[in-house]
């Protein structure tokens, strides 16, 4: 199983991203759409994922509390170097907390925490093949500069496997938890 955690999207933030990933499209922009039932904020990657290991996440991860967590979209961006169109989340105490919280229930089960800075955001497009620059700065002069995004309470997070085909990615969700009060 190819595994990662993340945190749903409210239905208000999908319809105000397909709104704008909709004015932003083309067929001629070299990019890979993806599309809105696959946008979540990443908490942590796991990637391969053995029987035992899953058997650990499930109860290390129910056992992970944190209240609900405040959720708001900032700037839309692009990362070159990946060749990523995405939009941004605002960093707030509480993403960080839960998201410290669940890179200590997986080292539990062996998995390392990674090294790069928390950047929490929602993959919009990828650019496809060797010139990933060209399709993004394209796109680049279009995008919304201050677009307004609904806030929302995340009430979960999510288990997700990666079902990886030549025509992308599909998760599942394979777990739900419930955020909560802190007792």
């Amino acid at each position: 199983m190819r595994l990662f955690i993340g945190i749903p999207l409210s239905p208000a933030v999908l319809s105000e991203l397909s709104a704008i990933v909709t004015r932003l499209k083309s067929n001629r922009d070299l990019l890979r759409w993806m599309p809105p039932e696959s946008w979540h904020i990443t908490l942590q990657f796991l990637g391969n994922t053995g029987v035992g290991q899953y058997q650990c996440l499930l109860a290390r991860l129910g056992e992970v509390r944190s209240p609900p967590v405040p959720i708001h979209l900032a700037e839309l961006g692009l990362f070159d170097r990946a060749g990523v169109f995405f939009a941004g989340v605002a960093l707030t105490p509480s993403l960080v907390s839960l998201a410290g919280s669940v890179m200590a229930a997986t080292a539990l089960c062996g998995f390392v925490p990674e090294t790069r800075p928390f950047h929490p955001h929602i993959t919009l497009a990828r650019a496809k093949g060797q010139s990933r620059n060209q399709p993004l700065r394209a796109l680049e002069s279009k995008i919304p500069r201050r677009p307004a995004f609904t806030r929302f309470l995340a009430p979960e997070f999510l288990l997700y496997e990666s079902h990886l085909s030549s025509a992308g990615a599909t998760y599942e969700v394979r777990q739900r938890f419930p955020l909560g009060s802190v007792v």
